[in-house]
């Protein structure tokens, strides 16, 4: 959903038609929600609260907090409602391109292992960045985009150590498995020609990055605990054939097989982070929580492309405008009984692009987290858990132009949400 990433391109193509493959993030945002526990604080204290194995996502020195050994599964579904609506500036024919993300399953794992009072470690799978559009294949932004993903699977062994009674560290590199495919309309009616169906390019390919989990807790007194942790940028860089499709036109067929559309490279730098977070214990029932986070989306918003019409090859480089965000969050826990626990929380993330930069393959904009979940001890070796968070994007605005026609894509995506249910259990042992 407020969130990635650097793309560098190389496409190849004809002079008066440029083939776009391009990620696609419903909303532009990070996925703070993994099923656990936390999913009900809108991500408010996610580097000091170490209630269950999950913590080594957000700040790896949390595993010195928790005893013995312990396993936590989770999953998720995000449900989204991001619709188009085209206005009176639109030039493009075809419909609106219905609910372009309807549903997005996820999971997760971890575990945590105390080897003695100082040292422990743990091991987590799970994805935390990476959503989904689908767009009718006839929809008016077909040429910038019919449907497009990018997943991302995290696999972070982590180990942490007490310096102190008061102070822990934590270190965790994280192997991320990426995937990533696009389809995007190829219009034969180019050349003089006319009245033909369009084209399709499709491209898909995976990689595999490396990057590193690294955090503190400190105990200022007994009551209050503030974690800091930093979680470093992967480089994913797919490169595979296009596979081009229905190309009716002969002259831009003949100009595309010359061209070699195998070369397609799509580089992307999932940004790195850094993340502040304070718990403090009220009383024996409440907790409060709070967060505030940095994410580098301006090093994703640098697009090279290199553009070869005869192979000779015409370089030309394209910023999207895309820049930092910021996160903030508060949060409460209530232990309603021995059993029960509630939490819930609010959080805030800036948009990653301004209203003109706004593009149909990412339409992202500032969101507002609005979670709560419940907590219930079944018995003193099992939890079980559930969680819902809206994820409220508003009305985002678009008026993306092509940049040889001068044709544009104009209307806005009004109301626009996911509704993210989460749920899970611990075991301890």
């Amino acid at each position: 959903m407020p969130g990635l990433y650097r793309s560098r391109r190389r496409l190849f193509c004809v002079a008066p038609l440029l083939l776009a493959a391009s990620p696609s993030w419903a909303g532009g945002i990070m996925i703070y929600e993994a099923g656990n526990e936390g999913s009900g604080l809108a991500n408010a204290g996610a580097a000091a609260l170490a209630s269950d194995p999950s913590v080594l996502m957000n700040n790896p020195a949390g595993l010195t907090e928790l005893a013995g050994t312990q396993i936590s599964a989770n999953g998720q579904l995000i449900l989204g409602d991001l619709t188009f609506s085209r206005d009176g500036n639109n030039d493009f024919s075809g419909n609106e391109g219905g609910n372009i993300l309807k549903y997005l399953p996820g999971s997760s794992f971890f575990v945590s292992h105390q080897i003695n009072e100082r040292a422990s470690i743990g091991f987590g799978m799970y994805g935390n960045f990476g959503l989904a559009v689908d767009y009718d294949d006839d929809w008016a932004g077909r040429y910038f985009t019919q449907e497009s993903a990018i997943l991302g699977v995290s696999l972070q062994p982590t180990y942490a150590y007490k310096i102190n009674d008061d102070l822990s560290i934590g270190f965790g590199p994280r192997l991320m498995y990426g995937y990533f495919r696009t389809e995007v309309a190829v219009n034969n009616n180019v050349l003089g020609l006319a009245d033909r169906e369009d084209g399709q390019l499709e491209y898909k390919d995976t990689d595999v990055g490396l990057g590193f989990n690294i955090g503190a807790l400190y105990r200022l007194n007994e009551r209050t605990r503030l974690g800091i942790a930093y979680t470093s940028k992967v480089d994913l860089e797919f490169e595979d054939k296009a596979s081009l499709d229905d190309i009716s036109n002969p002259l831009l067929n003949l100009a595309l097989q010359r061209a070699n559309p195998s070369g397609l490279e799509i580089d992307m730098e999932v940004p790195q982070t850094a993340v502040l977070s304070l718990a403090y214990d009220l009383d024996s029932q409440w907790k409060l929580l709070g967060s505030l986070g940095w994410q580098d989306w301006s090093e994703f918003g640098k697009i090279g492309v290199e553009v070869d019409t005869d192979l000779a090859g015409t370089s030309t480089s394209v910023d999207r405008q895309y820049k930092d965000t910021w996160h903030a969050s508060l949060g409460a826990q209530y232990q309603a009984t021995r059993q029960l626990r509630w939490s819930m929380g609010v959080g805030y993330d800036s948009s990653a692009v301004d209203d003109e930069d706004r593009t149909a393959d990412n339409p992202m904009n500032e969101s507002w987290r609005l979670a709560t979940g419940i907590n219930y001890a079944v018995d003193e070796g099992l939890d079980l858990h559930m969680a819902y968070t809206l994820v409220w994007l508003g009305d985002m605005d678009i008026n993306q132009t092509k940049s040889r026609s001068g044709d544009s894509l104009s209307g806005s995506y009004d109301n626009s949400a996911l509704h993210i249910i989460g749920g899970g259990a611990t075991w301890r042992f």
